[in-house]
C-alpha cells in the first residue's frame, strides 16, 4: 500500500502526524488525529481533533480549506470514521467537500470503522491510499490497546540504575534520572487517563502525582493508589484536592474493608475481590477502573506493584529508564521484585531505544493475557 505514495505524500502525512500529536491527552477516549488538505501542491487547510465531543480533524481542516477542498487531496493520520456519533461521519464530510483523493496513515482499528471509511469513499469514486505507517500506529496505540478489553490500556514506567536497582536500600527515596526524563514522564502522564502507584511509593515518596505544569483537558485526570494489605495515611499528598483531577482512587482487597474504611473520607475506595480476599485482585481492580471510564493507566511502580502487573499479564507497554548510576549493593531494591525473568524475556519485545538527556529509554510491548 505504501508503494503508491510519493516522497511528497509522506511530507504531508508527516505534517498530519505533527498536528495529531497536539491532541494527545485531550481526546480520550477518542484517538488523536491530524488532517491536512492539499491542492495543487499547497496546503489549503489543516486541523486536528482538539477534544472528545468536538469537531474531528477532517472537519477542522475542511473548514479552513473551504471551497478550495474541491479536487484536493486530504492527508489523514487515521482513516476517517464512517459512523455518526457526537459528530458527523468524516468520510461523508470529505465526500461532500469534493475531496478527490484521501491518504491515510493507518486504518482505524475501531470496529465501528475498521476499513469502512475507506471503502465508502472508494465506492463513491474517491481514491484512497493507505500508508500503513508505524508512526501513525504509534499515535493511536493507547486507543487501539484499549479496544475490546475489559480493562484499561496499561503502560508501566520504571527507572533504574545500570545494575537494575531503584534505591540503595528499602525505604530510601532516591532520584536516579535527570530533568529530561522528568519531562518525558510528564508527557506520559498527559497521554494517559490515570497515573497509578503502589502504597509503598506513597509511604516512601509521598508524591502528588500531578502533571506539572498543568495540562488542561475536558476529562479530568485520575490518581490511583493500589494497596496490597497495608493502608496509607489520610494526610498523604496524593489525596490533596487539585484542579483538573477527580478524587483519588484507592484499590483495596474487599476482605480488608474495615482496614481501609478511614480512607473513604479522602478517596474513592474501590474494593476488589470477594469478601474473603485479603490480597488485592489486580485483574478485577483494573476492570473496576475501566468501568469508571478510565481507558488508559500509566503505572509508575514501585517494584512490587510493577512485578504483580507483569506477572498477571496486565501490562501493554513498558517504558524503562536507565540512569548512568551504579546502586547494586547489599540491601539494594531491585526494579522488579519476584519476577520470573525467563518468562518475562519470552513475552517482552523492545521496539524503541532513545537517549533522554543523560538517561537511556528502552520501550517495548508485552504479549498480554487479560
Amino acid at each position: 500500500m505504501g508503494a503508491l505514495l510519493s516522497d511528497l505524500d509522506y511530507v504531508f502525512l508527516e505534517r498530519a502526524y505533527e498536528l495529531a500529536a497536539r491532541g494527545i491527552g485531550s481526546t480520550s477516549p477518542n484517538p488523536p488525529v491530524g488532517a491536512v488538505v492539499v491542492r495543487d501542491g499547497r496546503i489549503v487547510g489543516e486541523g486536528y481533533h482538539h477534544r472528545a465531543g468536538e469537531a474531528h480533524a477532517e472537519v477542522n481542516a475542511l473548514a479552513q480549506a473551504r471551497d478550495r477542498a474541491a479536487g484536493s487531496t486530504a492527508y489523514l493520520s487515521l482513516e476517517p470514521c464512517n459512523h455518526v456519533g457526537r459528530t458527523p461521519a468524516c468520510s461523508h464530510e470529505l465526500l461532500d467537500a469534493g475531496v478527490a483523493r484521501v491518504v491515510v496513515g493507518t486504518i482505524d482499528p475501531n470496529p465501528k470503522t475498521n476499513g469502512e471509511g475507506a471503502a465508502f469513499l472508494r465506492a463513491a469514486g474517491v481514491r484512497v491510499d493507505v500508508a500503513g505507517d508505524s508512526r501513525a500506529k504509534a499515535l493511536i496505540e493507547i486507543f487501539a490497546g484499549s479496544l475490546g478489553k475489559t480493562r484499561p490500556y496499561v503502560a508501566l514506567k520504571m527507572a533504574m540504575s545500570i545494575d537494575g536497582a531503584v534505591a540503595s536500600q528499602v525505604g530510601v527515596r532516591q532520584q536516579l534520572t535527570g530533568a529530561a526524563w522528568s519531562s518525558f514522564v510528564r508527557d506520559l502522564r498527559i497521554a494517559h487517563d490515570a497515573v497509578m502507584v503502589g502504597a509503598g511509593t506513597i509511604r516512601v515518596d509521598d508524591p502528588l502525582l500531578t502533571v506539572r505544569p498543568p495540562h488542561h483537558r475536558l476529562r479530568p485526570y485520575v490518581r490511583v493508589v493500589a494497596c496490597e494489605t497495608d493502608t496509607v495515611v489520610e494526610s498523604s499528598r496524593v489525596f490533596a484536592n487539585v484542579d483538573g483531577y477527580l478524587k483519588t482512587i484507592v484499590l483495596a482487597p474487599a476482605g480488608l474493608r474495615s482496614h481501609f474504611e478511614p480512607l473513604t473520607h479522602v478517596a474513592d475506595v474501590v474494593f476488589a475481590g470477594d469478601d474473603a480476599s485479603e490480597r488485592l485482585d489486580l485483574a478485577l481492580a483494573m476492570r473496576a477502573l475501566r468501568e469508571r471510564e478510565i481507558y488508559s493507566v500509566l503505572c509508575e511502580g514501585g517494584p512490587t506493584l510493577a512485578a504483580r502487573l507483569v506477572a498477571d499479564g496486565l501490562v501493554d507497554r513498558v517504558h524503562w529508564g536507565i540512569a548512568p548510576i551504579l546502586l547494586q549493593r547489599d540491601g539494594a531494591v531491585p526494579v522488579l521484585s519476584g519476577v520470573d525473568f525467563e518468562a518475562l524475556q519470552r513475552r517482552l519485545r523492545f521496539d524503541r531505544l532513545a537517549r533522554v538527556g543523560d538517561d537511556v529509554l528502552l520501550s517495548g510491548t508485552f504479549a498480554c493475557d487479560v
